[in-house]
This record gives structure tokens, sequence and C-alpha cells, in this order.
């Protein structure tokens, strides 16, 4: 048992890896464009913001569980298959984009308007205000968004066990549940919170670090 375990560990931490880095990759940059298109400074469009804003919303209204299933498609197209490791990274990934975009939006809303202002009259181009200016100052924010994130993922991967998609969830479901070892479930419980402390500990820490 203790090898299923470490399997469906790794699993784990695959499946919350791959959808972090999509979280960042296009999250963030998306979240940027939604503060940007409500800004005259740098390139507003209010048409545009409501859009996005009203699909984002949308999509995050639906239950994980459900946006599995409303993703199967797209998984099927991405990685061949709809179950495994890699067919639960999709929709994790797609919930990771959603949160991080509204987390750097709310990041960033947070400075003040005054930075852009400053920029803007030392000539700054849109570029440089958005990379020099805008999201070094909301670092700490993005950080700490960051961490709710990834904690997040950490649950919604144990549900990705119910769609077959590995990982302790799958582990909970097929011995903790199914074979009703109360031995199992304890484990794989205790082994999901001390992750989320190490996470929570360490995105604390860098959000202070950032901050002095």
């Amino acid at each position: 048992m203790t090898d299923l375990i470490l399997k469906g560990l790794g699993q784990t931490l695959l499946m919350v890896g791959v959808a972090t880095l999509a979280g960042f990759l296009v999250g963030v940059p998306l979240g940027t464009a939604l503060y940007g298109a409500t800004k005259r400074a740098l390139f507003q469009n209010r048409v545009l913001y409501a859009l996005a804003d009203f699909i984002i919303n949308a999509l995050r209204s639906i239950p994980y569980i459900i946006l599995v299933i409303l993703l199967l498609p797209l998984t099927r197209l991405l990685v061949g298959t709809s179950l495994g490791t890699w067919a639960a990274s999709v929709p994790l990934g797609v919930a990771a984009i959603l949160l991080m975009a509204r987390l750097t939006q709310d990041a960033l809303r947070q400075l003040p308007d005054g930075l852009l202002h400053a920029a803007q009259s030392m000539g700054a181009t849109r570029r440089h205000m958005i990379t020099k200016v805008l999201l070094p100052e909301a670092l700490p924010a993005l950080v700490s968004g960051a961490t709710l994130v990834i904690i997040n993922l950490i649950g919604f991967s144990a549900m990705a066990g119910a769609v077959g998609g590995g990982g302790l969830g799958d582990l909970a479901i097929r011995y903790g549940y199914q074979r009703y070892d109360v031995l199992v479930m304890v484990e794989i419980v205790a082994i999901l919170i001390v992750l989320v402390q190490l996470v929570q500990s360490l995105g604390h820490f860098l959000t202070k670090r950032l901050e002095k």
C-alpha cells in the first residue's frame, strides 16, 4: 500500500504542478489584460473587458466535477484520452487559469493609480508599465494569491480521482471508500493536510520576504 500511496502522491504533485504552471503562464497575462482593459493609460476596452469578465465568471461558477465532464472533448483533443494523470491536468489547468486570472486582476487593482500616472509621465511604454511597474509592485499579492490557487488545486486533484484522474483522490475512493479501509483514508487525508500546510507556510514566507 505504501508504494500505491507514493505513486498517488507523485501523480497528485504532477497534476498540481502542471496546472500551476498553466495558471502562471496563461492566468497572469489574462488577469493583467483584464486590468489593462479598464485603464485609459493602458489599453482600455470596455467591450472586451465585459465579454472576458462574463466568460470567466460563468466558467468559475461551474462546480469543478461538472467542469471536468464539460471539458472532456478538450481533454481528449489535447492528450488523446479522458483518463489518467495527464488528462486530469487539463481541467485542473483551466481551473488554475481562471483562479489566477481573477487573483491577478484583484492584485493589480489594489495598486494606487498614481503608479500608472507616474510611469506614464516619465514616458514609459505600456509594456514597461506592466512589466517594470505593475507586476513587480503586485508580486507579493500575486505570490499570496498563487498560494491559495495551489491549495485549491490540491483539493481539486483529489476530486479528479472520481473520474479516473489518478492520484491520492483515486486511492481514497478505490481503497478508502469502496473497500471501507479507514486506515488508508486517514493516511491520505493526513498527506493532503501536510501538503496544504507546506504550501501555505512556503507561500506565507515568500510573501513576507517580498514585502520587505
